[in-house]
């Protein structure tokens, strides 16, 4: 009896309920178990999947140049200039490895025996997934001597491996079409999602020429090339400078080392600006690890410690003084830090968070010694840093005291709830929701048409701070901000205690124009740079009011868009009357309930942080000083724009 054979299981066991998923199948049956979701983020995964394999083939040092196109039709193709997949027969299953890496889960040459001594693609599951996951794929590889083509269709072999023509060169190019019956939500790539993430790997790469050629639109074919010599130095200059932020000294620390048996290594490029926020974006073997892991828990646990030992050894820290914290000491710092390891271990296939606990070790080390020998090679630099990050732990504290003094003021003050927040009864926040509303008239719509068992309404007023150009201690005891803190109740910045949060969902809901727009910005900044886990968690909202009623008779239709307004109005024919809704405060009670805040018949939009990163680059240029950057943003995005009333 096989041992892996569950169809053999006995009756008693209920061998008839139990469903064997063979080979691929598994994989279009539980796509997100793989690629994470089925949606954008799975499709773009698809593309990173496949160029983690050539990447892989550079970090072995075979491969130099990698193109990645968007044919027309969505198709992608990955074209590099490594050894080839292997076309032999493997010996285990009888057919040709290339057939194997594309057939089969877990196969590959990253499991040992030499073919790697790094690899991102740890899992050897990428190539196999994508054809899985694909209407179809075909695989080219060249070994020097004679070029090989096979096609598969939905994971399954379509063509056996066949010799198409003779070649001189090495490489391999796979072709694929993402299969519309997983990603039904889109399967439209974008490209600017994909020059980022092949950016960002010719940085990791220093020396890889990676091309990115759209070509969509035979008459505007766009492309970019990422080439840099200077690796993360590289990287942490492009992100000041796209980001406009002034730096507070001129060079970019950089180390780098390797562990004994050289089977890791680590690499840091750090320097601070003049921003009050910090921006640590953290690889293993090239993978971006969103969720961090144990080489960026190692950077701070020792960034902090060389910090206040160097403070204390040079005076900067009195004695009797408190230590530096680990926020003081990264106030407006931005690194990078890559590491590559010969067995990297990922909490999951997507590769969100890297659990070696080795590599803390080798990453403590490093920063010890070498920052701690760069502060006091470089004292103008430290000095400066020092300065930055002394204001912060001043801030901290002005914090703390502006923290206490309004939890004092809401104890004096009774329950402790905002004067104009209108509360629900219930207190299960499953089902409890916060309306953030712009002004105090279409607060009082929303306090008649609301279901006050479950929804409350706080209005807001006035011009918010704009929390970009703020440290923690101004928000404290702002006359716009406190009412939002209290009312949620989970605290802000390192106090946030979400399961003391009073709402389920907070939804921001603003007029549908320029000034409800800046509304919306300053309350997402807010969230984004103090209470975080709020969109993390999913928690926070955006009402989407209708734009327009178009009414016939005593009937009243509501339109979210003009192309919705259009096709209503067609339906219609005959006479109607339209109206164009300046503001929420337009609509009566009955109406804002009915369009926007019945849960039965609203429309809303979730606030997600796919890309952190990404968020904190927009609300960086939004929302900061700089005038020219925010000209730029605004003049690329401008063909977006829908709806924009001047």
């Amino acid at each position: 009896m096989d041992p892996n054979d569950i169809s053999q299981t006995t009756e008693k066991y209920g061998a008839d309920e139990i469903q064997v998923l063979e080979g691929l199948e598994a994989v279009r049956k539980r796509p997100g178990m793989y690629i994470g979701s089925t949606g954008p983020r799975g499709l773009h995964h698809l593309v990173y999947e496949i160029v983690d394999n050539s990447i892989d083939e550079a970090l072995a040092g075979y491969c130099s140049k990698i193109e990645v196109h968007i044919l027309p039709g969505e198709i992608i193709r990955v074209i590099d200039n490594g050894r080839g997949i292997p076309v032999g027969i493997q010996p285990k299953l009888g057919i040709p490895a290339v057939t194997v890496v594309f057939t089969v889960l877990h196969a590959g040459g990253k499991f040992g025996g030499g073919g790697y001594k790094v690899a991102g693609g740890l899992h050897g599951v990428g190539a196999s997934v994508v054809n899985a996951l694909s209407e179809w794929t075909e695989v080219e590889v060249c070994d020097g001597k004679d070029v090989y083509r096979q096609r598969f269709e939905r994971g399954n072999q379509a063509t056996e491996l066949e010799k198409i023509g003779q070649g001189e060169t090495t490489g391999t190019t796979v072709t694929f079409k993402a299969d519309p019956e997983i990603f039904t939500e889109t399967d439209v790539y974008d490209y600017e999602v994909l020059s980022t993430r092949l950016r960002e790997q010719a940085f990791l790469n220093a020396g890889v020429h990676i091309e990115l050629i759209d070509e969509r639109d035979p008459e505007n074919v766009s492309s970019e090339d990422f080439c840099y010599e200077g690796g993360v130095s590289s990287f942490v200059e492009y992100i000041h400078k796209k980001r406009a932020l002034d730096v507070i000294h001129p060079d970019i620390i950089h180390f780098q080392a390797k562990n004994d048996d050289d089977t890791a290594s680590a690499e840091i490029a750090m320097q601070y600006n003049e921003s009050y926020n910090e921006l640590i974006l953290s690889f293993a073997n090239n993978i971006h690890t969103n969720d961090g892991g144990t080489h960026e828990e190692g950077f701070k646990r020792s960034l902090t410690r060389v910090m206040n030992d160097y403070a204390r050894k040079f005076n900067i820290i009195k004695e009797g003084e408190k230590n530096l914290s680990g926020e003081d000491v990264r106030e407006g710092l931005t690194a990078v830090i890559s590491v590559k390891l010969k067995d990297a271990q990922f909490e999951s296939q997507t590769k969100a968070k890297l659990g070696n606990t080795e590599i803390r070790t080798l990453v403590d080390k490093l920063v010890s010694e070498k920052l701690e020998q760069y502060l006091e090679e470089n004292p103008a630099t430290a000095k400066a840093i020092f300065e930055k990050a002394l204001m912060a732990a001043r801030a901290r504290d002005a914090a703390r005291k502006a923290r206490d003094l309004a939890r004092r003021k809401t104890a004096m003050e009774g329950a402790g709830l905002p004067g104009k927040l209108a509360d629900c009864q219930s207190k299960n926040v499953e089902e409890t929701e916060i309306y953030i509303v712009e002004g105090d008239s279409a607060g009082g719509s929303a306090k008649g048409g609301r279901d006050r068992r479950f929804q409350a309404i706080l209005p807001l007023w006035g011009k918010m701070l704009n929390v970009e150009k703020a440290r923690l201690d101004r928000v404290y005891g702002n006359d716009k901000l406190m009412p939002v803190i209290t009312a949620l109740g989970c605290g802000i910045g390192d106090d946030l205690d979400l399961s003391k949060l009073r709402y389920g969902k907070i939804i921001i809901m603003a007029d549908a124009d320029v000034d409800g727009s800046h509304i919306r910005t300053l309350m997402l900044t807010f969230f984004f740079r103090f209470m975080r886990p709020l969109i993390e968690e999913g928690h926070i909202y955006i009402a989407q009011p209708p734009l327009y009623r178009i009414t016939k008779g005593k009937v009243h239709h509501y339109a979210y868009t003009d192309q919705e307004r259009d096709q209503i109005m067609s339906e219609l024919g005959g006479k109607y009357e339209i109206q164009r809704y300046k503001g929420l405060g337009e609509m009566d009670a009955e109406q804002l309930w009915e369009t926007t805040m019945d849960p039965a018949t609203r429309i809303m939009l979730r606030v997600d942080m796919e890309d952190a990163a990404a968020a904190d680059e927009v609300f960086t240029i939004l929302m900061g000083d700089k005038v020219e950057p925010r000209r730029e943003f605004i003049e690329k995005n401008a063909k977006y724009v829908q709806n924009l009333d001047v």
